[in-house]
């Protein structure tokens, strides 16, 4: 069973840095039916710059992102099983997680989130997550 790439070019091109090579990351993997969703920051999709703002405007838009990349292929936050999180400042996560529960409406998902440097300045969060078809 081959694995399907999936793309949007409305959501930011995950490990892509301009002018340099292109990325062999992708936004994300289906396979069978399982989706993995490739780590997501706050980027705008447009321009590919962190966003500016605080933990807040950084998580809606790192969520953004990552439902965008889900729609691309054909599912939706009902879909996802389990999410992975990274905050730069733990002292962060308790308005983390207040955006973070706007997001989901009541759906329940499995998810561990902790304190890491990103690889990125400027990026605040960054989420990933597994998603299941029926």
């Amino acid at each position: 069973m081959p694995k399907e790439i999936i793309t949007s070019s409305q959501a930011p091109t995950t490990g892509f840095t301009p002018g340099q090579a292109v990325s062999p990351l992708a936004q994300a993997i289906r396979f069978g039916n399982m989706l993995f969703v490739s780590g997501q920051g706050s980027l705008d999709p447009a321009t590919g710059a962190v966003v500016a703002g605080d933990i807040v405007v950084q998580t809606r838009r790192t969520l953004d992102n990552l439902m965008i990349i889900l729609e691309a292929a054909g599912a939706s936050a009902k879909n996802i099983v389990n999410m992975r999180v990274i905050l730069r400042d733990v002292a962060d996560f308790p308005r983390f997680n207040e955006t973070f529960r706007d997001y989901f409406a009541g759906e329940k998902v499995t998810r561990t989130c902790f304190g890491g440097v990103l690889h990125r300045a400027g990026i605040d969060v960054e989420i990933d997550c597994v998603a299941i078809f029926d």
